[in-house]
């Protein structure tokens, strides 16, 4: 053997030694990304079950997620809340589950899905430099929760198509968008992973006759459409004395009406294809904006970020922003401040169809308590 080619297999076995060791390093915190985070069973929770349930095609794949289910055992309404559409908005899904730990139902029922996209909450948006994961201070000790993407997981939904066309409208999107829960709607039962997934949640939605549901967001600074509800046509009585409600109480935020143009929305689809009132609410997350400096935990949990602040001076955002930033606190405290709001409205309207919460933080408390009591 030459000296040259016993250079070359020097160089393929350290190269391939190198590589082997770059996995051993990756896999085990990629594995980790597929472990949900354990959530406690509060005191309001009667029924813990899955997705499957009401579309059986899920059962033994990565979109049957839980669903929790909060039934006061009285007369009401029904009432869906999603968290975790969007898993790198964390505000969304931490504050559905603060309502499963915590809420105790008094009239009507309750079903939570923390993890809408359980695939998303399973990897980070590549290329974005983001945590895997974050920890709050509990109240029995610290809890960590993931920090996903924005789309389906690659391992269960490729290639993206180079157009994305919304099946049920023709409407044509980025080919990424194939892997958006919130551009799936109403889904289909034979379609992608996402589209299967989104069917899975109208099919609850149609057979427990779902009289409000609410899908949980957050947005960049820079995003126009934020720190509001955005309602279907048939929701905007409840929108709106909810808002209303919410600026008395000090809680500043906007509404805006679904686009009838724009497809694929829980907030539009669920509202067209079945007889429930779709709203989405969406707040401030500095953490997922594209003039955001440094991602990491901190930006996360505190949302300061010095880029932001000179945007701000420049008159660059939609929201305000100082040296305070947006808190993981105060964004959930939002979000929770805000069901109560919509639910009491709904309920308010209808009270035949009530679906009445005990046992919920104020966003006072949760502001000057933070979120460590409630998890």
């Amino acid at each position: 053997m030459n000296l040259s080619r016993k250079a070359n297999l020097i160089w393929s076995f350290a190269l391939l030694a190198g590589v082997a060791l770059v996995l051993a390093l990756v896999i085990p915190g990629d594995l980790a990304m597929h472990r949900p985070e354990p959530i406690r069973k509060g005191p309001g929770v009667t029924r813990i079950t899955r997705l499957s349930e009401w579309f059986g095609a899920l059962e033994g794949t990565r979109a049957d997620t839980e669903v929790y289910i909060l039934d006061s055992g009285k007369p009401g309404g029904s009432a869906l809340l999603l968290g975790g559409t969007h898993p790198d908005e964390p505000a969304g899904f931490l504050a559905a589950i603060l309502l499963v730990e915590n809420a105790v139902p008094k009239a009507g029922r309750l079903y939570v899905i923390p993890h809408a996209n359980p695939s998303a909450a399973g990897h980070p948006d590549i290329m974005e430099g983001e945590p895997r994961r974050f920890t709050l201070a509990g109240a029995s000790g610290p809890r960590t929760f993931r920090f996903g993407s924005r789309a389906t997981n690659y391992i269960d939904q490729w290639p993206d198509p180079d157009i994305y066309i919304h099946a049920s409208s023709g409407q044509r999107l980025s080919g990424s968008e194939t892997r958006n829960l919130n551009r799936a709607y109403p889904g289909r039962p034979d379609g992608t992973f996402t589209e299967r997934l989104a069917y899975g949640i109208t099919s609850l939605v149609r057979k427990e006759k779902i009289d409000l549901e609410v899908d949980l967001h957050e947005a960049s600074p820079e995003y126009p459409v934020i720190c509001a509800i955005v309602a279907h046509e048939r929701a905007m009585p409840v929108a709106s004395e909810a808002v209303l409600n919410l600026e008395l109480d000090g809680v500043k935020i906007g509404l805006e009406p679904s686009p009838a143009n724009l497809h694929g929305l829980s907030h539009r689809e669920l509202g067209d294809a079945t007889g429930t009132l779709a709203l989405l609410m969406e707040n401030c997350n500095p953490s997922q904006g594209r003039l955001r400096g440094r991602t990491d935990e901190a930006l996360i949990l505190d949302g300061k970020d010095e880029m932001y602040l000179r945007a701000a001076k420049l008159g660059r955002l939609f929201v305000p922003y100082d040296e305070n930033g947006w808190p993981i606190q105060v964004r959930v405290g939002r979000h929770v401040a805000g069901l109560q709001a919509i639910y009491a409205a709904f309920s308010n309207q209808h009270p035949d169809r009530a679906v009445v919460l005990d046992g919920l933080p104020t966003y006072d408390d949760c502001v000057k308590k933070g979120l460590g009591p409630y998890f």
